[in-house]
């Protein structure tokens, strides 16, 4: 909502009311009641959320389920474990319940007989580790998300969208709160929503806290950004980067030609002390950074790329679906085949925004570039795993832990999308003279007419159809090949078309210096293939390379180089002096878990870090696409 006041509430427990039957409404019958959820959040900041239900019933078995698969985590990653002090009754009384044994996520009970109305009564243990998109830390001192799909249960079987919804919310004390759930009306204690139905409710997560900033961004429809924040001075947002945002707005809606919301919030938490990611909502989204990140210059590079690119989603995973990821409920699993299209495509086209925006410079987008197509260039599990089965499997990489990363793949769709994708936009191009592009694409696979939130699916034909009606071409092989490719190197032929190499040099980009400030790495894998923590310890290894043909593997930390306390500049300078042919070995110090050896790395062609160089004479087609829609620089 715009315009929100703020709002102080009370600490008083909250009642859910669940009024609902559990069936879909017949043909010309009454729609059924509303189903009333309250949740006290009073107590957000010792990690505790309550929530009661009261919902209509009739007598015999019942089974309620908690959500499971939620949109946009592309994974059974629903909180269960965390759910607690789960309890049944009706007219004072406790009703027995069972979880499934098979099914963790569901409950059985037995509704006595002349039982009309069943209450619940359940708490949410938010969490305090970092991991987990929604299921991560969500709340701290100062603020909180929301995330309604933590604190119900629904009845088995239901259409999301035919179940209806009624929320309200308590806050501490004067806490203000940013969502695209529509207000009804709201108290010093309590805020009302309007009725909604289950999916959308679970579409839009609350964002509240005490030092809180709204920022319009655009009118017709409203778009707005609503930041909270640790610390009142971590809101000091630049004119200039709130111009950016709004130029983030205009693009997109220039890029699709039409909307598909009827108003839309950037959900922004600025906290150390919070997961941080991205989550796709229709009419917002929730985006969690690091809480100086408005006003560092290194975490705004690293960082705010992830608006835009949630931003898009709205379009581009929300509007248009995959089919496998249109379920009806949140207990069925998804299929996440296309999801080089859901994410891939939208890493292609947020990056897009941000560079078009003003968000990133050209060089920064193209250093960004240079780094994942080197990272991509430098993957040996590229050769057992196609990019195709990163996406089958994104259930589980997306849990993936960070060692081995090179050798196993984790969800490259992401990154290896935004190639793909390149590499189409640049073969339209080509194919058309000039003449069209990715954005014609865009404008006819998720463009006009305007709507408010509806979701309309598809499948890779569908995909194939609109490039086809773009320009045509085979485009059906020309994708699969890349999707099922387990060649070693990555499809830099975007890159290539675009007039620019992956290349090579002897010193960091900008942005690689602000990647490793960020993650407080030391990045060497395009070199003698090691990517390390603060601390030397070794994330990870690229099979192949210097290191790992030294016995070197993850886990393990360096102590010395040759001879000197182990620091990354003692490190970088080693790996400097092997283009001398006398200084091509490097001797290692290596603690692997308690047992300290030695090892030698033999190499000589000095540091390496991943740029793009321009070809020759050739048009610089990557400059033409990456130039602003609405603007000029």
């Amino acid at each position: 909502m715009k315009n929100r006041l703020g709002i102080a509430l009370l600490g008083a427990a909250a009642v859910v009311i669940f009024q609902a039957a559990f069936v879909a409404a017949k043909p010309g019958s009454p729609p059924p009641t509303a189903i009333t959820l309250s949740v006290d959040a009073t107590e957000a900041p010792r990690k505790l959320f309550h929530a009661r239900m009261t919902m209509a019933v009739a007598p015999g078995p019942l089974t309620l389920v908690y959500p499971k698969w939620i949109p946009g985590e592309h994974g059974p990653t629903g909180p269960i474990v965390n759910l607690a002090g789960l309890k049944f009754s009706a007219g004072g009384k406790t009703i027995p319940w069972r979880r499934d044994d098979v099914d963790m996520y569901a409950f059985h009970l037995e509704v006595p007989a002349g039982v009309r109305e069943l209450e619940v009564a359940l708490d949410f243990l938010s969490p305090t580790f970092a991991g987990g998109f929604t299921a991560g830390a969500s709340t701290t001192s100062h603020l909180a998300i929301v995330t309604w799909n933590q604190l119900l249960l629904y009845p088995e079987g239901s259409n999301i969208s035919d179940v209806t919804f009624k929320a309200n919310l308590s806050l501490p004390a004067g806490w203000k709160f940013g969502t695209s759930l529509p207000v009804a009306n709201q108290s010093p204690s309590k805020v009302n929503f309007a009725s909604v139905s289950l999916e959308r409710l679970v579409d839009s997560p609350v964002l509240a806290g005490e030092y809180f900033l709204v920022i319009p961004l655009a009118v017709n429809p409203s778009n707005e950004i609503d930041i909270a924040a640790d610390n009142p001075a971590d809101l000091e947002i630049s004119p200039e980067l709130a111009n950016t945002l709004k130029r983030v707005v205009a693009e997109a809606v220039s890029l699709f030609g039409a909307t598909h919301y009827t108003h839309y919030h950037f959900l922004l938490t600025l906290s150390d002390h919070t997961a941080h990611f991205g989550l796709e909502h229709h009419e917002s989204n929730d985006s969690r950074v690091a809480e100086r990140s408005l006003l560092d210059p290194a975490l705004r590079d690293v960082s705010l790329g992830v608006l835009p690119h949630e931003f898009v989603h709205s379009w581009n995973g929300k509007f248009r679906r995959p089919a496998g990821l249109a379920t009806t409920n949140y207990q069925e699993p998804m299929k996440g085949e296309l999801l080089w299209v859901y994410e891939g495509l939208t890493q292609y086209l947020g990056n897009l925004l941000s560079v078009r925006s003003g968000l990133w410079t050209p060089q920064q987008y193209r250093d960004h570039l240079a780094q994942i197509a080197a990272d991509l260039d430098h993957e040996p599990g590229r050769m057992w795993r196609p990019l195709i089965d990163t996406t089958i499997a994104a259930q589980v990489l997306y849990g993936a832990p960070g060692e081995w990363d090179s050798l196993r793949r984790s969800v490259d769709f992401y990154d290896e999308g935004w190639l793909i994708w390149l590499d189409t936009d640049t073969k339209i191009r080509e194919l058309s003279g000039g003449q069209r592009s990715l954005d014609d694409f865009c404008k006819r696979f998720h463009g006009a007419p305007s709507t408010a939130p509806v979701v309309k699916t598809y499948g890779f034909e569908d995909v194939v159809a609109i490039l086809n009606d773009v320009a045509p071409f085979d485009w059906r092989n020309f994708l699969l090949a890349r999707l099922n490719s387990t060649d070693f190197h990555a499809p830099l032929g975007g890159i290539e078309r675009g007039g620019w190499n992956l290349a090579y040099k002897t010193t960091p980009s900008e942005f690689l210096k602000d990647l490793e400030q960020v993650r407080r790495s030391t990045e060497m894998g395009y070199s003698i293939g090691l990517r390390l923590n603060a601390d030397g310890s070794i994330a990870d290894v690229i099979e192949g390379m210097a290191a790992a043909r030294a016995g070197i593997g993850p886990g393990m930390k360096i102590l010395a180089v040759n001879g000197k306390t182990y620091s990354p500049e003692v490190l970088r300078e080693s790996v400097r002096t092997t283009t001398d042919p006398r200084q091509r070995r490097i001797e290692l110090l290596i603690d692997n878990e308690g047992h300290v050896a030695t090892f030698q790395l033999t190499y000589g062609e000095g540091e390496k870090y991943p740029v793009l160089e321009r070809v020759g004479s050739t048009p610089d087609t990557l400059g033409k696409i990456i130039a602003p829609l609405t603007w000029s620089r």
